[in-house]
């Protein structure tokens, strides 16, 4: 990249993320996601190699990257296996708002946990009938002495049925207006009667990794769980670790635009018809250049976004652009790569299909691309307000 040069400690990181995903997931990751199976002993590689702990400070025992690193990183996890990126990003958005805005107790109780792998989850933040619209939904939490009760359900969480620790959002306000000033995050962990994890959800594609529907009836969490020890400021939360969870979605995008071009331009190379190898028809060369250039965009505005964050400067309009962007390149560099390989690509001989599979849930997820780009526009009219 000719904006961005890494330090040798950068370089060093990724080039041992770049070795671990040859050695453990390439050789494993298309019978692994053919038959969805949870990739068991890669998780347990990534915990003895501090994956968990990528983004969590030193000081509570976590490796302490920069974000701009994070987002190479999840680019290149992506880029050998989507699903193994799922496992580990909803897992560090959670230790972000629990370092963010977490109090000084539950920092030293979670955070060196979370950094070892110890605890590992996600968020429990969507309902069926709360997606986007977060203020909607109907899981509440209610003060009983020390402790909240918990009833609802949620769904599609990430890690539900292998993690042990997540993010809950509830309602602890049911009455006040407007409705997210009701929502509050909690630290719940499993083994305690009324957490139960239902159903996993068979879905198109990000197999291996289990997303799963949660029930709660009459769980109790103690009080010191509410995150920050204050209620009312879930939505605000959620807001920040958003921000983190779109440059990671960002990043996902772009290694699976990166995957799709580079077995692309390898397959045009050796893939002859007529004579001479189809990088030579102008049909195919225009497709890869299309291709190349969206690549290229999706990486600068990736690392842009990450660069923000870093600054801890606000970077939800940059986060937002890089999100919209480089998902909508993953989506469309896969199907130019199942068009270009042709048959082949429709078959499961080859990755295209995994990432033919994969791309739509990047366009969904951490906020929809319709939803994006209406972020995108109101963040654009206040930039350049008159």
């Amino acid at each position: 990249m000719s904006l961005f040069e890494l330090n040798d400690e950068q370089q060093q990181v990724l080039d041992m993320v770049r070795d671990f995903c040859k050695k453990e997931i390439e050789p494993v990751a298309r019978e692994l996601e053919h038959n969805d199976e949870y990739p068991k002993d890669i998780v347990n590689k990534m915990m003895e190699l501090g994956f968990f702990g990528f983004t969590i400070p030193e000081k509570y025992g976590g490796i302490g990257l920069d974000y701009v690193t994070y987002s190479l990183v999840v680019e290149e996890l992506t880029s050998h296996w989507m699903s193994i990126s799922g496992i580990i990003n909803s897992h560090l958005i959670m230790a972000y708002i629990i370092q963010k805005f977490g109090t000084e107790d539950q920092k030293n109780k979670f955070l060196p946990k979370l950094a070892t792998g110890e605890c590992r989850g996600g968020l429990a933040l969507s309902e069926a009938d709360a997606g986007t619209d977060v203020q909607n939904m109907s899981t509440k939490a209610e003060k009983s002495g020390d402790s909240y009760i918990i009833n609802g359900s949620k769904m599609w969480i990430t890690n539900a049925r292998h993690g042990n620790t997540f993010i809950l959002a509830a309602k602890t306000d049911t009455e006040i207006t407007p409705k997210y000033k009701g929502i509050s995050l909690f630290i719940i962990e499993k083994g305690h009667e009324g957490f139960q994890v239902q159903r996993d959800i068979d879905k198109l594609g990000y197999k291996g990794v289990k997303t799963c529907e949660i029930v709660f009836d009459n769980f109790e969490v103690p009080a010191d769980k509410l995150i920050g020890g204050h209620e009312g400021r879930g939505f605000k939360q959620v807001l920040g670790g958003l921000e983190l969870g779109r440059v990671n979605v960002a990043a996902r995008g772009l290694g699976l635009a990166r995957a799709a071009f580079e077995d692309s331009i390898r397959y045009a190379q050796e893939r002859k018809t007529f004579g001479k190898p189809i990088c030579e028809h102008q049909a195919i060369q225009l497709k890869l250049g299309e291709m190349g250039t969206k690549l290229e965009a999706a990486k600068l505005l990736t690392v842009n976004a990450a660069m923000k964050l870093q600054k801890g400067e606000r970077s939800d309009l940059e986060a937002g652009m890089a999100k919209l962007f480089a998902t909508e390149a993953g989506f469309e560099l896969s199907s130019e790569a199942m068009r270009i390989h042709g048959g082949y690509g429709y078959t499961k001989e080859f990755d295209v299909e995994r990432y033919y599979r994969d791309a739509p849930l990047m366009l969904i997820g951490e906020g929809t691309n319709e939803m994006q780009r209406i972020i995108i526009s109101k963040g654009l009219v206040n930039k350049y307000s008159i």
